[in-house]
C-alpha cells in the first residue's frame, strides 16, 4: 500500500471540514451523487462515440447502501471509473479551481461558506464533514486492475491494488458517531429527492418493508426491496407548466453545485425547422472564476438527452459566462467532434436564439422590476458590458441593459434615461473614463459641463475604456468622450476666449510648446476651464490614456507613443501674473508643473516624480 501526502492546501481544507465549519452538512450527498452522475455521463458518451467502448455493456445506476452496524454509508456507480493516476489527480490534489482561493474567500458565515464548496470543485472533501474515514474502490472501464483509495483526513492517503468485479466507483463513508442521522433511510431519501431528483439516472436504495402474514396469528414478514428514490427525469424536457419553482431551484443546485437559489431562470422549448430545449439559470452570486481566463463554462450540451460536453465555451458568448444550464438539441449527431461543434450551423442558430432570449428576459426584468435588475447588475454588469465589444447583432439590446455612474447623481443611470434628461440644446451623450471615481467627479474636464448643467457619464471600470469608444451612438445620438479636442467646438462656456486673451497668451503658448514638445502634441488656449489652470485632452483620432493602458494590458506594447494636448486657462491667476509681470523666466518650471498637475487630475502617473517634487518645493518656498 503506497502512502501519499495531500497537497498542503487540501490538508487545510480537510481540517475545516472535520471541525464542521459548515452547517449545511447534507450537501456532501449532493456532491457525491453529482460526481457519480458525471462519471456515467462520460461513459455513456464514450459508448456512443468511441470504438474502444462501443461493445461495453453496462446499466447506468447509482446505489446508496446504509449499514447501521458498521456505521457506513456507501455510494456506488457504474460510470467511467478511475485508475491509480486519476485517483491521485482527482482526490489528492485540487485542480484549477484552487483551494487557496477557496480558503481566502471564507467569510466565517457558515451558510455563505457552504455555498463555496461546489463553486471551487471541492465537493468530494465535503464528505469529511460527516465521516472520519473514506474508502474509494474504483475500477476504470476497459482496465483490469482495481484500486482502493483510503484516507482518515490526517494529511495523507493510501492507495493499493484491489479487486472489484465491475467497473465504476464505490465510495464508503465511515460515519462519525455524532452524525448517525445520515444512516437513516428516510433522511437519505429526503436529501436525494431534494437535490438529485432530476439527474438522468436512477438512484436506488434498499428499503425494509413489512409484509402482512396471510395466516392468522403468524408474525408479519420483513422483506428488503430495492427501490428507486428519485424521478430520474430530465427536468428540462418537461413542460414548464407542470413544474414548480422548487423543482427548478433544486435542479439548479444539482447542476451548479451551488447551495443558494438561482436569481432567475429561462426555460424554452423550440419546435419547427430546428428543435431544441434550453434551461438557463442566472446565479444569485457570481461564480468565483468569473474574471479568470480559464473559467469553467456553466452550460452542458445534450443531444436527445445524451450528455455531450460541459467544457465548451462556444455554446454561449464569453460575456454570458455566468449562465448555468442545459442545451438539448434534437438534430445533432451524437458523435459530434469539438471542431464540428464550433462551426455547426444548428448550434449557431441555437446560440443566437438563446442570447436573444436571455437578454430579452433581462430587459423585461429591468422594465418591470428595476430594483431586482440592479441586484443582477451589481453582480454581472461588468461582464455584460463586454458584449458591446463584439456582439454587434445584440448591440442595441445591450445598450439598453448597461448602466453607468454619473456626474449628477449617486445611483446608476441607463442611456435611455440619460437621453430623456438631456439639455434642450445638447447634441451628444458625454462620458469620461478613468480608474478613480473621486478624480473623475472633480476632473477639470467637467468644469464646462457643470457650468451648463450637462450630465457626464463617469466610467471607472476597466472594460469601459475598451468598449465605450466603440459605441459611437445611442438611438441616433452621438456618444463622445469629454477629453477629445473637438468637444470645445460643440460646448462653449458663455464666457468665450477673447481676442485680447489670445494676443496676450500668444508668446506664452509659443514658449510652452517648445518646452513641452517631447511630451505634448500641442499647447493651446482652452475655453472649457473656469477654475483649473490646465487640462489634458486628446486629438479626436487618438486613443486617450485609458485606452492606451488597456491596449498595453492586452499585449500591444509596441504601439507608438500618443501625446496629449495641453489646454491652459488664460484667465487663471498663474497666467495673469506672468502677463502682468512680463516675466517668462519661470515658464520652464511652470510648464512642467502644469503638465504634471493635469496628469495627476486624470489619474496618470508622473514619469519624473523627483523633478516634479523639486519644482513644487521651489515655488512653495517662494510663496512663503
Amino acid at each position: 500500500m503506497a502512502k501519499h501526502q495531500f497537497q498542503t492546501e487540501v490538508t487545510q481544507l480537510l481540517d475545516l471540514m472535520i471541525h464542521s465549519l459548515y452547517s449545511n452538512k447534507e450537501i456532501f450527498l449532493r456532491e457525491l451523487i453529482s460526481n457519480a452522475s458525471d462519471a456515467m455521463d462520460k461513459l455513456h458518451f464514450l459508448t456512443l462515440t468511441d470504438d474502444a467502448y462501443k461493445a461495453l455493456k453496462y446499466k447506468p445506476k447509482i446505489k446508496i447502501e446504509l449499514n447501521k452496524d458498521k456505521k457506513t454509508l456507501s455510494i456506488s456507480d457504474s460510470g467511467i471509473g478511475m485508475n491509480e493516476e486519476e485517483l491521485i489527480e482527482n482526490l489528492g490534489t485540487i485542480a484549477k479551481s484552487g483551494t487557496k482561493s477557496f480558503l481566502s474567500n471564507l467569510s466565517g458565515d457558515k451558510k455563505k461558506d457552504s455555498q463555496l464548496i461546489g463553486q471551487f470543485g471541492v465537493g468530494f472533501y465535503s464528505a469529511f464533514m460527516v465521516a472520519n474515514k473514506i474508502e474509494v474502490l474504483s475500477k476504470k472501464a476497459g482496465e483490469d486492475q482495481a484500486w482502493k483509495w483510503v484516507s482518515e483526513a490526517t494529511g495523507e492517503y493510501e492507495i493499493k491494488k484491489a479487486k472489484k468485479a465491475d467497473f465504476g466507483v464505490k465510495i464508503t463513508l465511515h460515519i462519525k458517531d455524532d452524525e448517525s442521522e445520515f444512516l437513516e433511510f428516510y433522511k437519505i431519501e429526503d436529501i436525494v429527492k431534494k437535490y438529485s431528483n432530476h439527474i438522468p439516472f436512477g438512484i436506488y436504495m434498499d428499503k425494509e418493508e413489512t409484509i402482512p402474514s396471510e395466516k392468522e396469528g403468524e408474525e408479519p414478514k420483513k422483506e428488503i426491496k430495492e427501490i428507486q428514490v428519485n424521478k430520474a427525469s430530465a427536468l428540462w424536457t418537461l413542460n414548464k407548466r407542470d413544474l414548480k419553482d422548487e423543482e427548478y431551484k433544486d435542479f439548479y443546485k444539482q447542476i451548479s453545485h451551488d447551495s443558494s437559489d438561482p436569481f432567475l431562470w429561462v426555460h424554452t422549448k423550440a419546435e419547427g425547422t430546428i428543435e431544441y430545449k434550453t434551461l438557463f439559470y442566472i446565479p444569485s452570486t457570481p461564480p468565483m472564476d468569473l474574471f479568470r481566463v480559464d473559467y469553467q463554462p456553466g452550460v452542458k450540451l445534450y443531444v436527445k438527452r445524451v450528455f455531450i460536453t460541459d467544457d465548451e465555451k462556444e455554446l454561449l458568448p464569453t460575456y454570458l459566462r455566468f449562465i448555468r444550464g442545459i442545451i438539448d438539441a434534437e438534430d445533432l449527431p451524437l458523435n459530434i467532434s469539438r471542431e464540428i461543434l464550433q462551426k455547426n450551423r444548428i448550434l449557431e442558430t441555437i446560440k443566437r436564439a438563446s442570447i436573444k432570449k436571455i437578454l430579452g428576459e433581462l430587459k423585461k426584468l429591468k422594465e418591470k422590476d428595476n430594483g431586482k435588475y440592479l441586484e443582477f447588475y451589481k453582480n454581472f454588469g461588468k461582464v455584460l458590458k463586454e458584449g458591446l465589444y463584439g456582439d454587434f447583432e445584440n448591440k442595441d439590446t445591450l445598450l439598453d441593459l448597461v448602466l453607468f455612474k454619473s456626474s449628477k447623481r449617486d445611483g446608476l443611470i441607463s442611456l435611455k434615461q440619460y437621453k430623456e434628461e438631456m439639455q434642450e440644446d445638447q447634441k451628444s451623450i458625454y462620458y469620461i473614463t478613468g480608474e478613480n471615481i473621486a478624480l473623475l467627479k472633480n476632473s477639470p474636464l467637467l468644469e464646462q459641463f457643470k457650468a451648463k448643467n450637462i450630465e457626464v457619464l463617469l466610467l471607472d471600470e476597466e472594460v469601459d475604456a475598451i468598449v465605450i469608444p466603440m459605441v459611437h451612438e445611442y438611438d441616433k445620438t452621438p456618444i463622445k468622450p469629454v477629453n477629445n479636442s473637438d468637444i470645445d467646438e460643440e460646448i462653449k462656456n458663455e464666457e468665450k476666449v477673447s481676442e485680447e486673451d489670445k494676443k496676450e497668451m500668444s508668446e506664452i503658448l509659443v514658449k510652452m510648446k517648445e518646452i513641452l514638445k517631447d511630451d505634448t502634441k500641442d499647447v493651446k488656449i482652452s475655453s472649457r476651464l473656469s477654475d483649473s489652470p490646465s487640462v489634458l485632452v486628446y486629438d479626436k483620432n487618438d486613443p486617450d490614456f485609458q485606452m492606451q493602458e488597456m491596449l498595453k494590458q492586452m499585449g500591444q506594447d509596441n504601439l507608438p507613443k500618443v501625446k496629449p494636448i495641453l489646454e491652459v486657462n488664460p484667465k487663471h491667476e498663474i497666467f495673469r501674473k506672468i502677463i502682468e509681470n512680463k516675466d517668462f523666466s519661470s515658464l520652464q518650471d511652470i510648464s512642467f508643473l502644469l503638465l504634471d498637475q493635469a496628469k495627476l487630475s486624470e489619474g496618470i502617473k508622473i514619469d519624473d516624480v523627483a523633478s516634479f517634487s523639486k519644482r513644487l518645493n521651489k515655488y512653495i518656498a517662494k510663496a512663503l
